[in-house]
């Protein structure tokens, strides 16, 4: 115990853990505020917490002994069937579905001359249920998107990712190591979206699918840090009439030419690859054929569920707008005045929807 105390201070301060794919806790800062408040002590628990020696080695140590006494959870993560994590999703707190349901509601209600498109994805514990463990506990998500449909109401067109995703089910639309979907379940959203616009969505005979990582172990593996699962694959639809495309990521202040970033297939969080991560604002312009353009820009407030849609979007909008509500703390509405906005679709998927605060931001 003196010898890990000793460690404790003599080893370097990590700020980001590669394999929970996260910053760490910074040193806690002491201020009276913070020590009245409890702050700090919260602060200093998880610093000790997120730097203990050898934290890595003893999240391994844990997850495989309790591999060995057969347990099949892990930190908040389940090992199903076919090679499958999924996520524990338990009964949410219906008080706070409803204030940010109707914050999505009264959003789109003060912005009356927006036409506004509300995507609502479950996760796949949501379609998967049968590849749980044997009497794994599971909340309904269906029924959270039913109640969150409900609550939305007429105030703007509601897309129930379930309608969506249930009929390709038997089809590779999520990853079996992370909580997103692949670029093929990415690909249905956006037909769904494209045909609710009226637009003519492209076939997949119209990209080049090219599989561009073999090793993707998402965040269920890093959690939960199950032996013997096998990667998966991530793949990229690239458009046979390509369009010249810049993101310009506020930020940072950087204007990129691609929307992949090809430097974090070398990283744990490959899904980074699209979009380059998160970022609170982006904007994203094509060179697009005038006569082809039936909608001029269009503002997506989304997680990043949307990063692998966003992609497909580029080949009918000239102009997106992207604001992860998480990290964006403008007003919005405003946002929409000054850039002349008329058409927003938000899309979250249903797990980060019901345990997200950051949506009472578009009030």
């Amino acid at each position: 115990l003196f010898l890990v105390a000793i460690l404790f201070f003599l080893l370097p301060v990590q700020r980001f853990s590669e394999l929970e794919n996260r910053y760490l806790q910074k040193a806690p800062h002491l201020t009276w505020d913070n020590l009245l408040s409890h702050t700090y002590a919260e602060e200093a628990e998880s610093f000790v917490t997120d730097h203990f020696p050898f934290r890595d080695k003893w999240v391994w140590v844990k997850s495989a002994v309790e591999q060995m006494r057969l347990q099949q959870e892990n930190n908040g993560i389940y090992k199903g069937k076919d090679g499958y994590l999924f996520e524990k999703f338990a009964a949410p707190d219906y008080t706070k579905v409803q204030q940010y349901a109707a914050a999505v509601k009264r959003f789109a209600d003060n912005n009356p001359d927006a036409n506004t498109t509300f995507l609502l994805a479950p996760t796949s514990v949501g379609l998967y249920k049968e590849r749980l463990p044997w009497l794994a506990p599971v909340y309904s998500q269906a029924e959270v998107n039913q109640t969150i449909a409900k609550d939305v109401g007429d105030s703007l067109t509601f897309i129930n990712g379930f309608d969506v995703l249930s009929p390709h089910a038997a089809e590779p639309i999520y990853y079996r190591t992370d909580h997103h979907w692949t670029t093929y379940g990415a690909y249905l959203a956006y037909v769904a979206y494209a045909q609710s616009m009226g637009w003519q969505p492209l076939s997949q005979s119209e990209y080049q699918i090219q599989t561009v990582s073999n090793s993707f172990l998402g965040s269920y593996h890093t959690r939960g840090q199950f032996i013997g699962v096998t990667p998966d694959s991530i793949q990229m639809y690239k458009p046979n009439h390509e369009v010249s495309t810049q993101m310009y990521i506020q930020d940072t202040g950087e204007t990129l030419t691609s929307m992949y970033d090809l430097s974090y297939l070398e990283k744990k969080d490959k899904y980074s690859y699209f979009l380059g991560g998160v970022h609170a604002l982006m904007k994203i312009t094509s060179q697009l054929d005038p006569t082809t353009v039936k909608q001029k820009k269009l503002l997506v407030i989304k997680d990043s569920y949307a990063h692998s849609v966003i992609p497909f979007l580029t080949q009918h909008v000239p102009e997106i707008h992207v604001i992860d509500i998480r990290y964006y703390n403008g007003n919005i509405s405003d946002y929409m005045a000054q850039n002349d906005i008329k058409d927003v679709l938000l899309l979250f998927n249903t797990a980060t929807f019901i345990d997200n605060a950051a949506l009472l931001k578009l009030n």
